[in-house]
């Protein structure tokens, strides 16, 4: 009796954690091999290179170095602050950003959805073909097809859809209100393919056999994507708006940028907070300037999607992304 007591009290004891993690890294030595490379590579190109956010409160000296340039606090923030432009730039790279991840939402879910419901193999391939394609495309390649759509003496839009419509030739590149709906289009015409493969891949994993039993039921396909397509669907598409609402205050620069041609006549509608820096880093050459603003951009990400986060955690909590 005395020794099953023991027995029982030496196997009670708590296993000591240090020695439980040795444990299970010898036990999982080759998992841990094979994780090792990626965290190598973040470890080099995403968290040591953090350190450098320091310049951005340093009046960087090349000559003295990161380490011994001068502090100077909040000034490099102030070109963004006290410049004439802040509010016309915060708007137009929040406004935009926050369209953009709904049309990439909205119209992705759509397409991922119709391309779903096409049975023949070859058929449902070509339209993922022609769809995706755009996004391999440079932005250069992108700037130089808009500037032959739009090109104000003989693109195809003046020479042939306008005259079509009645309408008269514009100079394309000096109408900033237009691109209010032509960087959308752009913008939904080379990204949406990507988001149509990702939700097309989240389809892929939903049992068939839910369906099946629907159809028994005597629903119809549309009550099927609403009842049991969207539902399934819905963690997937939480996780891909909150990863986007993290990068909101960053603006595509070679969408607004080269596809603009970064023409003066347009800034009030296209100026974002990446062109407004660059522009002032070709400029001034402050390095400490354009640090300071990518620290800007990358805190208030954190801050709104960690906002959105605590947001879908109170609504849905099996939802959350962390």
């Amino acid at each position: 009796m005395q020794n099953t007591v023991a027995a029982s009290a030496i196997a009670s004891k708590p296993e000591k954690k240090g020695r439980g993690f040795l444990h299970e890294v010898n036990k999982n030595k080759s998992l841990f091999l094979l994780m090792l490379p990626t965290f190598l590579f973040l470890l080099i190109n995403n968290y040591i290179p953090m350190l450098g956010t320091i310049i951005a409160f340093k009046d960087l000296d090349y000559a003295k170095g990161i380490l011994k340039s001068d502090w100077i606090g909040f000034k490099n923030f102030e070109f963004l602050f006290k410049s004439d432009a802040a509010f016309r730039i915060t708007r137009n790279t929040l406004g935009y950003n926050a369209l953009f991840i709904f049309l990439g939402l909205v119209i992705g879910v759509t397409f991922a959805i119709a391309l779903n419901e096409v049975k023949q193999k070859f058929l449902s391939k070509t339209y993922q073909t022609i769809v995706f394609l755009p996004y391999f495309l440079s932005m250069i390649v992108v700037a130089y097809l808009v500037y032959a759509m739009l090109k104000p003496e003989n693109g195809f839009v003046n020479k042939f859809v306008l005259p079509a419509l009645g309408v008269e030739a514009m100079d394309w590149y000096s109408s900033p209100n237009a691109w209010i709906i032509i960087l959308p289009v752009v913008w939904v015409w080379k990204y949406i393919g990507y988001g149509v493969v990702l939700y097309l891949a989240g389809l892929t994993g939903i049992d068939e056999e839910l369906y099946e039993a629907a159809a028994i039921d005597g629903a119809k396909r549309w009550q099927q994507i609403k009842s049991i397509t969207i539902p399934l669907l819905t963690p997937l598409m939480i996780i891909t708006t909150l990863i986007s609402i993290g990068s909101i205050f960053r603006a595509d620069f070679g969408l607004f940028y080269q596809v603009t041609q970064d023409a003066g006549m347009l800034y009030q509608t296209t100026d974002v907070i990446d062109t407004y820096v660059y522009r002032g880093l070709l400029i001034s050459n402050d390095i400490g300037m354009a640090s300071a603003a990518g620290l800007y951009q990358s805190l208030i990400g954190f801050i709104i999607v960690s906002l959105a986060n605590w947001v879908v955690g109170k609504i849905s909590p099996e939802n959350k992304l962390y």
